[in-house]
Formats: C-alpha cells, structure tokens, sequence
C-alpha cells in the first residue's frame, strides 16, 4: 500500500507569468477550484494517507491557504453561510494529512525528493507534479494496482507526437507486460528528435522506491545547477531496479503554461 505522496511546489512558474509574479501558481483557480485541489483529491482517492508539501519561502502562500483560521472563524460568525463552513472543514481535512518541508534554492526536482528523506517511512512511495492533471481516471491510483502487481517502482507513460519529443522525459522501452505496462531499459531527459528511443514521454506521476535517496544524495548538479531525477532513476536502473512505465487511461492536461492553463479550466468545466 502506497500510504505517503510527496508534491514538489517550489517552482517559480515563469510560464504563467505574469500571475505568478504575486500568486503561488499551484493556487490559480481551475474551473472554480485551487489546481492543487484536484492533485490532492487524487491522492485522497488513490489511498494516501499522508502527503509532503515541498514549498520555498517564496511559496509561503500555500501554506497560509491551509492555516488561515481566523479569517474563515471570523466570516462564519458573521455571515452564517453553510457554504463558508463547509469550505473550511475541507480545507481541516486536507490539513491533517499534510505536511511542509522547503527548498528555497531552485536546483531541480531531484533536490526537491531529497527534501523529504527523513519523513519517507515506507519502501515506496508516491511523487505527483502539480503541472500534470489527469482527469476522467485517477492515475494514481491505476499505477498503485501495477505496483502490487509487479511489486516494483512505476511511471506514468503518454504517447506524444515524435516531433515533440525533446520536450519531454522519454522511455527506451524493453518489453511490455500487458495492455497499459512496459518494462524500461532507462529514461533519456529531453532528447534530440533523431536520438529519441520511443515517443513513449514520462508525465508527472512517479512511484519511488525509498533507495532512490542514496542515489539523489552523491547526484552532481547539471548544467543548470539542477539535480534530475531522471538521473537517480536511470541510476537505479542499471543497478537492475524494475520500474515499469504505466500507460494511463485518463486525459492529460497540462497546467504548467497559459494555453495549458485556460485550455484545463474548459476541459474540466465539460465533466
């Protein structure tokens, strides 16, 4: 049982600039509702019993979203709105489960993981990127059902269009295992069109097995000063790790650019 989630939230959000130069993009409202609420109502539904907030000071917002008591206390006992009431019990709810670590430096994804190390407690455990909505069927927990299956760690997989191919994460593919399953030979992070080994692309949904951390731990920072997590799972890999790539059957929407963003609130509206 997968019981821990982790969901990286210290990202700057340049391409949804320039709202994100005074909002936490993960709180921009999708159809009504905060984005950050579908992914944590993905977790909820999925199993998960604890999720890790990895936040900077800069995102304090966030954390204000889930401890702004007075105010909600306040406009109950003045308004007398069933509906303010039941938001705040809702936003108790998520609190209870939830908990903050930081990374007030940007250097990666990987760093990010590395965060929450101490707090891991179990063998696997849950990664979700906030960018990624998958609508219509919970991802999370479709790739849980392949980890009891196959007892091993599991990535989402989407097809894309190979002339896109350097956008993205993308598997060399060994063998497939059944109708939504491949087992992988390794993960290239954003190769050139004639070097990609699939069009098979990694999305935001990961299973991590806790030995991922020694491999974050002695990671040396890319070029950009990041540190991949691509690199700590192709590490894995070659240390004969099973990860099995998870073809999902839900809609991918992705909120991480303006186009993205608008498109997630249309899409989700016709649900």
């Amino acid at each position: 049982m997968i019981k821990q989630a982790i969901i990286p939230l210290a990202g700057l959000g340049t391409r949804l600039l320039p709202l994100t130069s005074v909002f936490a993009k993960e709180l921009l409202p999708i159809n009504g509702k905060p984005g950050l609420e579908y992914i944590i109502n993905e977790c909820i539904d999925a199993g998960v019993k604890q999720i890790i907030f990895i936040i900077s000071k800069r995102k304090i917002m966030i954390k204000k979203y889930f401890y702004n008591d007075k105010f909600y206390k306040d406009l109950i006992k003045k308004k007398k709105d069933p509906r303010i009431k039941k938001e705040y019990q809702k936003i108790l709810k998520y609190r209870k489960m939830i908990k903050f670590v930081y990374q007030n430096k940007p250097k990666g994804t990987g760093d990010a993981v590395l965060k929450t190390k101490k707090y891991i407690k179990d063998k696997y455990f849950l990664m979700l990127l906030p960018d990624d909505l998958i609508i219509k069927k919970n991802c999370s927990k479709s790739m849980i059902q392949s980890h009891k299956k196959f007892k091993s760690s599991v990535m989402a997989s989407m097809s894309v269009n190979k002339k896109t191919v350097s956008r993205w994460g993308i598997y060399k593919l060994n063998k497939k295992l059944n109708i939504t399953d491949y087992s992988i030979k390794g993960v290239i992070e954003k190769p050139k069109i004639e070097k990609a080994p699939s069009n098979k692309a990694v999305i935001g949904r990961y299973i991590l097995p806790k030995k991922i951390f020694s491999k974050l731990k002695n990671l040396k920072p890319d070029k950009n000063g990041e540190i991949q997590i691509t690199d700590a799972i192709q590490l894995l890999i070659n240390d004969k790790e099973k990860f099995i790539a998870h073809n999902f059957t839900g809609k991918y929407l992705d909120c991480g650019t303006m186009d993205g963003y608008i498109n997630s609130s249309k899409e989700i509206a016709k649900l």
